[in-house]
């Protein structure tokens, strides 16, 4: 029997993830993370270009980074829901603050992770993700 590598396993993910965050950095190596696990990443430097390219199509899951600037991760998440648009969303910070949680949780945030994320971390908050964009 041959052993998969999870690359492997996850080669029939066909799935859209947008990455919104301020860094040209930690955008590339999400992106290249991302698609070595073959989901299709668009990438976004912030919010309100995110915004603009709901009118073509939206992504199946929403990584946002939390700090970003004028609108943040949660106020965009907090925007999208308000709107009534509804894309399983994963926030990113850098520091674990409990009422931001818990706003991001009420907004619909179905992962709230705080760097330094592991791998298995963001693919088991991606699929968490996935399975529950039926729901929206």
């Amino acid at each position: 029997m041959r052993r998969e590598t999870r690359a492997a396993r996850h080669r029939m993910s066909n799935e859209q993830i947008a990455v919104l965050d301020d860094d040209p950095s930690v955008r590339k190596g999400l992106s290249r993370l991302l698609e070595a696990y073959s989901y299709r990443v668009r990438t976004y430097e912030g919010p309100q270009q995110f915004i603009e390219s709901l009118r073509l199509q939206a992504p199946e899951c929403l990584i946002p980074y939390m700090n970003m600037q004028p609108m943040n991760g949660g106020e965009l998440l907090r925007y999208l829901t308000d709107n009534g648009t509804r894309i399983p969303t994963i926030i990113l910070t850098g520091e674990d603050e409990p009422e931001r949680r818990e706003r991001c949780q009420q907004a619909g945030a179905v992962a709230f992770l705080v760097k330094p994320v592991t791998v298995d971390q963001l693919l088991r908050a991606i699929q968490t993700a996935l399975s529950t964009r039926v729901l929206h």
